[in-house]
């Protein structure tokens, strides 16, 4: 999409918050031209002073989110807080985690895991969200319910700065709890895992098959949204109504149908991070021989049924056939350790392309190619989002690709910081075509997106 089109699209929503500099460059390009950088050459250029404003910046959004105390109903310890509502969110919580682990004297990190940890059920069930007075929002009957299992993830983050194995101690029963509740409930017979397309982050990713739309029943959770909204409901009534409406959307039916590859690498990186943990805090010998035996059932699986040879890279499955449609998930692969080194080279290769993840602003949540991808953002249907980005350059870390990780890590920071200079605060996500916020983002978010100028500038960039 050209220049001309994205002006277009987007005029009068960039000018709200006054982004005079929001510009595209044509990224339908070869990529010869693009590493080249002849088609859209940097001219931003970031100072030392830009960078401390941006970090400086960061934590004060952060620490001026934090809640908890006499004035909450439940919270009554105060906590990091994603600051998205009055509930609180695991898989935000514990990527926030990753930044304010270098702060721990002035961010209350481990209050803000404990909240989860202290609802679990004694089955093991965490739910992803927990209401503002300490109820799960979502049933545990549905998979909505749960996130991305990050716990282990978020502390062993930690555990890099502090050294803390009493802390592992603490934490480890809930922790091997949590994950033997998932692999009971979500793992199949195949030894992938399914999952809700809404519960594992990627709100507005079309997981299903091309085509698919469950008989004619059901609209999409979007459509639900939008027809709740029109009905000039309380807040907490249009939510509750939403709750008991999205199991009959088509993203609510999807889900035994399908195996997910990012649920399925994100449970093979929890067996092997418990398996660190265990050796760590030196718990029994058959629990680690269980995470191992796990974490090789679960390469084994997504190798054999997922891979793509022709277009080298992993798909989901639905009803047993590969979903062709490449999404930032398929890289939990790194961090799961379940690629194989003579597959690595051509895998990664997608990261960089032009026509794929490569953009202007790289990794965006959805590649290029794919006839819902929008240049412009769209939520997940092209936004660049800091989790995301930081759990890719974690997993090229791990595999020792430290130059393209600090190439990616480069490029997104030189976006992300123009983006700042424009408008003195970090957005929820960003367009991966253009310099600027995505559409739709929130501003101020602190959130996540705080992982950029901390954590990605401390570990990648400076």
């Amino acid at each position: 999409m050209k220049r001309r089109e994205f002006t277009k699209k987007l005029g009068a929503s960039a000018g709200l918050l006054g982004i005079s500099g929001i510009y595209a460059c044509n990224t339908e390009t070869s990529v010869s031209k693009q590493e080249k950088e002849l088609d859209c050459p940097p001219e931003f250029k970031i100072t030392p002073e830009l960078s401390k404003q941006m970090y400086d910046r960061a934590l004060e959004i952060t620490k001026a989110k934090v809640r908890g105390g006499d004035t909450e109903e439940f919270f009554k310890k105060p906590f990091i807080d994603a600051a998205f509502s009055k509930n609180i969110f695991l898989w935000d919580t514990c990527f926030m985690v990753c930044f304010a682990k270098y702060h721990l004297d002035e961010l209350p990190v481990y209050q803000a895991l404990d909240n989860f940890y202290d609802q679990m059920d004694e089955d093991g069930y965490i739910c992803r969200e927990y209401r503002h007075n300490g109820s799960p929002l979502w049933s545990k009957k549905h998979p909505v319910s749960i996130n991305p299992p990050l716990l282990a993830f978020a502390e062993l983050e930690i555990y890099s700065i502090t050294k803390d194995k009493k802390r592992l101690r603490q934490v480890y029963p809930t922790l091997k709890k949590n994950f033997e509740f998932l692999v009971k409930t979500y793992q199949t017979e195949d030894h992938l895992f399914y999952a809700d397309t809404l519960g594992m982050g990627m709100d507005n990713i079309q997981r299903y098959p091309e085509g698919w739309n469950n008989d004619g029943n059901g609209m999409t959770h979007h459509e639900l949204g939008e027809k709740i909204g029109k009905m000039n409901l309380s807040s907490e009534a249009s939510l509750t109504m939403f709750i008991t409406e999205y199991p009959k959307t088509l993203q609510g039916v999807w889900n035994k149908q399908g195996r997910l590859v990012d649920f399925s690498c994100q449970m093979a990186m929890l067996a092997d991070q418990l398996n660190t943990i265990a050796g760590l805090i030196e718990a029994p010998s058959e629990d680690i021989n269980k995470y191992i035996e796990i974490h090789s059932m679960i390469a084994k699986a997504v190798n054999e049924h997922c891979w793509n040879e022709e277009d080298q890279i992993y798909y989901d499955l639905g009803f047993g056939k590969q979903i062709q449609r490449k999404h930032i998930g398929m890289y939990w692969a790194l961090l799961g350790k379940i690629v194989p080194e003579d597959r690595m080279d051509k895998f990664l290769s997608h990261l960089e392309n032009p026509k794929e993840f490569g953009r202007r602003t790289p990794l965006p949540a959805l590649s290029a190619d794919d006839p819902d991808y929008k240049g412009w953002g769209d939520y997940w249907r092209g936004g660049v989002w800091a989790p995301t980005t930081y759990m890719v350059l974690k997993g090229l870390t791990a595999c020792g690709q430290d130059k393209l990780a600090k190439r990616l890590a480069e490029k997104t920071y030189q976006s992300i910081a123009e983006v700042f200079k424009m408008t003195n605060t970090f957005w929820e996500n960003y367009a991966p075509d253009l310099v600027s916020y995505g559409m739709p983002s929130k501003n101020d978010f602190c959130g996540w997106t705080a992982l950029i100028p901390i954590a990605i500038y401390k570990e990648y960039i400076s």
